[in-house]
């Protein structure tokens, strides 16, 4: 027994001899070179974050030089931009060309018919150029917002190029190419969507100048009614005699006015697409992410990527800029904000892309093979530097995988370094990081909500809007402030001064709950199919390979060694994060201008700024616990913050909103729609009523819309009179998104200049009563002026009466709810003008023992809406003051819209 305890005792002395000498070695090199840093180095990592930041926001918009017709006889296959430009150039002087008007019916029409014709007269011998014009009516079901409508269009024009290729034995296959040359009213439409059609007439240029065809035909679109929205689509793909050959489709859109065209959608499957995306794009720029939140409904836009989806069931990838969203639907998307080299990429890489898809061999393919449609794609570019693809399935692998070697290599490491002694230790230091990292996220969390609300309650909503800087201090700074309060918070709590680790082996532990921290969160993310998660797990693995070489170059007793290579390690992780953050904010912060005011913007924004700044600061927070002390530190962040404050709310750096003055315009929007209306019964006017109506497009839309029309006179739109007397409270009701999700307000007015030769008539020519219980009614409708209107249908059945079917199309959809009433929603757009009266009919059945008034009841009620969209010549004096009243860097777009309210 004596003995046993001699040796015991022994073994104990010699393990704590090696502890105490390893930790006299590193200690003494900590106490000279790391233990304590001075509290100023803690600035030196806010730094490098901006530095990263500025970094990375420079490759977010980096642009390469465009070529001009110069650069021609050296690159005779390239993408010339100049001669695009010259194309855009006539395109934005028709200015705004919303479909039905002469602008785009006529002028934008003709103008693109005579290009093609000119690319068909220049075509190399070898090619075969075909080319057709299509004018198409028809009708689908849609819905947005979970709300049904039935879409209508009439005389909509297509214009359709067909470049043959080498196969066109057996099963045809074409790739087809999509732009719309429409663009909403009151704008130019230079980006959306004048520069993709001008990049697609570049490209047939430059490929039916080409002396050897393609192996499969390309298609190129340019349709005339996709901000009606996207009916012409729809007319191409239901009615042309060339869909049935298209086997994958590209989509050149726009939702801002410049920078990269960034790949947000793809497919949906068919992972071939993106492997040639990879392999052919010279300028990549795609993330999975942003496919995500455009199809989770968040961004308010929709595009004809849907239409081929789902009406076509060809798959594609969808492709828009998104940099400057300010001058999106805007007077300012003009070729002025537009400069060559945007048209260069984005020329480059579709040009490309169609090369590779039109000689590649699954065009031929994907009809026939099944597996080349089935699975999923993780796909992102790494700074616009290179790009990264592979499917779902392997990517829920890559997850988890990492997010195990990720504990366990540090861990691992860690825990021999410290022998028996320390391992427990390690596993509590390990905890107390991931504590510090919960809780500081759920602090970060709370108090940038918090701050957003104040600013809301105090009236300076959106005050980042022109000035996006003003986001770092306002959320960014009180975030990195909260995860490092929660971090030293977390080390006093847990200290323990007789812990066997060193300073700097604690710090590392803490580290490892940082990787826990993730792994919690990228695990459930994978089993989601969530595959965004790449994003965390592109960090974890960074951290991994930090660890790795750590442990490779043997720097685990060298703290000097092991923070500078943590550091650099860091710098591609700050890199990574801050390009995401950027890519958002410059997406969201414009669309906050569109989304109406029912939901305070300034959460939407804290939250980014919150999820991203804890991407940014994970791994750099706990070096805190290296600091002396974090005063300094924290003093200087939260003079940031109320400096920003500051500026945001007492200054005029904190207006919300800019003129062109500056070259930067950010505007608020505004549309004003001068109404009549008017109810009839049995053929006489009942009532009839005129004003104006004020949609708030954003946050603070109601004081200027109250500014101008006066508070005492302008009512919220569910409090008019009319709301208890008319079918949807008469008003112009034309877009689900406008009318149902945002505030609308009421000022009566005179009524408008309407000439009623140009308004399009909705009159019954007949009842038929096809039996007892069903009854149809007959309406001829007529429009025989060109000019930009949109019409509405709104038919409400009346209690215990139902619509069953009608000319319309096979099916008859839903209906929507609003202001307590239920009603089939129709929208009818026009394109070319026709003198033929156009036909439709509606069966109504209905129980006749329950009509109040037998035979002779009124079944339904219906509401028919014309809404005038270039009418500015036939303005009233009242409208035009009133539209002069708003401010310089307001956007307003007026309407004129006749109601007509009728029992049948």
């Amino acid at each position: 027994m004596a003995g046993g305890t001699t040796s015991s005792a022994r073994s104990k002395m010699k393990a704590k001899g090696v502890l105490d000498a390893g930790r006299t070695n590193s200690s003494s090199e900590d106490v000279a070179n790391l233990h304590q840093l001075e509290a100023q180095h803690g600035i030196l990592g806010i730094v490098l974050l901006l530095f990263c930041g500025t970094v990375s926001s420079y490759l977010c918009t980096y642009l390469p030089e465009a070529l001009t017709a110069a650069d021609l006889d050296r690159h005779p296959t390239a993408f010339i931009a100049e001669r695009a430009w010259d194309n855009l150039q006539v395109l934005n002087d028709f200015g705004p060309k919303p479909t039905g008007s002469r602008a785009n019916e006529l002028g934008a029409a003709d103008y693109i018919r005579r290009e093609i014709e000119k690319a068909n007269a220049t075509a190399h011998a070898a090619q075969l150029v075909e080319t057709a014009h299509q004018t198409i009516s028809g009708a689908y079901p849609i819905a947005f917002l979970g709300n049904p409508l039935t879409s209508v269009y009439r005389n909509a024009q297509n214009l359709v190029v067909r470049l043959a290729g080498r196969s066109e034995d057996g099963e045809r296959a074409a790739l087809m190419l999509n732009c719309h040359y429409d663009t909403v009213a009151s704008s130019p439409g230079a980006s959306d969507d004048g520069g993709s059609c001008a990049v697609m007439l570049e490209i047939l240029r430059v490929l039916s100048r080409a002396p050897e065809r393609n192996r499969h035909s390309i298609v190129f679109l340019f349709n005339g009614a996709e901000e009606t929205p996207l009916q012409a689509a729809h007319g191409f793909v239901s009615q042309h005699r060339w869909a049935g050959e298209v086997r994958a489709f590209l989509n050149l859109e726009s939702a801002g006015s410049g920078g990269k065209e960034q790949l947000f959608q793809a497919g949906p499957q068919h992972p071939w697409l993106i492997e040639a995306y990879g392999r052919a794009v010279r300028h990549p720029a795609a993330q999975t992410v942003s496919e995500e939140i455009f199809q989770s409904g968040i961004i308010p836009s929709d595009t004809d990527f849907r239409i081929f989806r789902d009406f076509g069931h060809v798959p594609g990838m969808d492709f828009a800029h998104t940099i400057n969203g300010y001058r999106y639907h805007t007077r300012f998307d003009t070729i002025d904000y537009l400069t060559l080299p945007v048209l260069q990429r984005t020329g480059d890489n579709i040009l490309a892309l169609t090369r590779e898809l039109a000689n590649g061999e699954e065009l031929g393919r994907v009809g026939s093979d099944p597996n080349l449609a089935e699975g999923y794609s993780v796909f992102f570019d790494v700074l616009g530097l290179f790009f990264v693809s592979y499917s779902a399935s392997m990517g829920r692998i890559v997850n988890v995988l990492l997010a195990v070697l990720s504990l366990a290599v540090p861990l691992m490491e860690l825990c021999r370094q410290v022998r028996r002694v320390g391992e427990r230790n390690v596993l509590s230091q390990t905890l107390v990081g991931l504590l510090g990292t919960v809780c500081g996220t759920a602090a970060s969390v709370g108090v940038v909500l918090l701050v957003a609300n104040r600013l809301d309650a105090v009236g300076r909503a959106m005050s980042w809007f022109s000035t996006p800087y003003l986001i770092l201090g306002l959320y960014g700074c009180p975030v990195i402030l909260m995860h490092c309060f929660a971090h030293r918070l977390c080390s006093h709590w847990f200290s323990d001064k007789k812990s066997p680790l060193n300073l700097t082996q604690t710090v590392r532990a803490r580290l490892i709950g940082v990787n826990l921290f993730w792994t919690l969160l990228i695990i459930p993310l994978t089993l989601a199919n969530i595959r965004s998660a790449y994003i965390i797990a592109v960090i974890v693995l960074l951290s991994l390979l930090s660890t790795i070489l750590t442990s490779v170059l043997g720097y685990q007793g060298q703290p000097r060694r092991w923070l500078a290579l943590h550091l650099a390690f860091q710098i591609p992780t700050l890199l990574w994060a801050t390009k995401f953050y950027h890519l958002l904010v410059k997406l969201f912060v414009p669309i906050t201008g569109r989304m109406g005011a029912g939901t305070n913007p300034e959460y939407l924004i804290a939250l980014l700024v919150a999820c991203f700044g804890l991407l940014c600061v994970s791994y750099l927070v706990p070096l805190v616990g290296l600091l002396k002390g974090t005063s300094e530190l924290t003093a200087r962040m939260t003079v940031f913050a109320m400096i920003a404050f500051l500026l945001g709310c007492c200054t005029q750096v904190g207006f919300p909103y800019r003129d062109e003055s500056n070259g930067e315009p950010s505007v608020q929007r505004h549309y004003v729609t001068h109404t009549l209306q008017v109810a009839h019964r049995d053929g006489a006017v009942v009532s009839e009523g005129a004003g104006f109506l004020f949609r708030e497009m954003d946050r603070n839309a109601v004081r200027v819309i109250r500014g101008v029309a006066k508070p005492a006179e302008a009512v919220p739109m569910r409090q008019m009179e009319t709301c208890r007397t008319m079918l949807f409270c008469g008003v112009p009701f034309y877009s689900i998104w406008h009318q149902i999700r945002f505030n609308n307000y009421w000022m009566e007015g005179p009524s408008p200049a309407i000439e009623q030769n140009t308004l399009p008539t909705f009159e019954l020519v007949r009842v038929h009563q096809n039996s007892s219980s069903v009854r149809q009614y007959s309406f001829e409708i007529v429009h025989r002026h060109q000019t930009c209107l949109q019409s509405a249908l709104i038919i409400a059945p009346k209690p215990g009466v139902q619509l069953v079917d009608w000319s319309l199309m096979d099916t008859v959809p839903g209906t929507i709810e609003f202001n307590g009433e239920r009603a089939h929603f129709v929208l009818i757009t026009y394109g070319l003008a026709d003198d033929a009266p156009w036909t439709v009919t509606f069966a109504f059945e209905y129980d006749p023992e329950h009509l109040p008034d037998g035979a002779g009841a009124k079944l339904f009620d219906v509401s028919w809406v014309n809404t005038y969209w270039e009418h500015g010549d036939k303005h009233t004096d009242e409208f035009r003051k009133l539209i002069d009243q708003f401010p310089e860097w307001a956007h307003v777009i007026p309407s004129v819209a006749v109601v007509n309210i009728t029992a049948h």
